[in-house]
């Protein structure tokens, strides 16, 4: 009898404290794919100033491979990072779409463009959450 209430204690806890602990692990993940982005627009940035202009070629759409193009990059993705639409000489937008276990998350995909405006795209329909809950400041 003891060891069936110690049980269900137990499997009480567990109820309260997994849901928790996984909405972490999201956060965390978040956290580094808005960090990716971060360090993409950074890298852009410095392109932008040795070379004045966002693309490879003066009238080109292409963005240079200077930017991390996964999150993490070792190991499972979460996140793959590429250029929203068609960057111009002197505009771009960064998207980290969601995969792999992240594919279901509420947040949904995250955009950052040349001027440094943070936005989501794609969020689940029904979702609650906001830019300030899904990106970190």
């Amino acid at each position: 009898m003891e060891l069936m209430i110690t049980v269900a204690i137990v499997a009480i806890l567990a109820s309260i404290a997994y849901p928790s602990y996984q909405e972490q692990v999201a956060k965390s993940r978040r956290n580094e794919a808005a960090n990716a982005l971060m360090i993409g627009a950074q890298a852009l940035e410095r392109y932008y100033s040795a070379n004045g202009r966002y693309t490879t070629t003066a009238g080109g759409s292409d963005l240079p491979a200077v930017f991390p193009s996964r999150v993490p990059e070792n190991g499972g993705t979460y996140y793959t990072i590429s250029a929203d639409g068609t960057p111009t000489a002197n505009t771009f937008t960064l998207i980290a779409v969601r995969r792999g276990t992240m594919a279901g998350d509420s947040c949904g995909d995250f955009t950052l463009d040349e001027t440094g405006d943070m936005a989501l795209k794609n969020k689940p329909s029904g979702s609650t959450k906001s830019l300030a809950d899904c990106w970190r400041r």
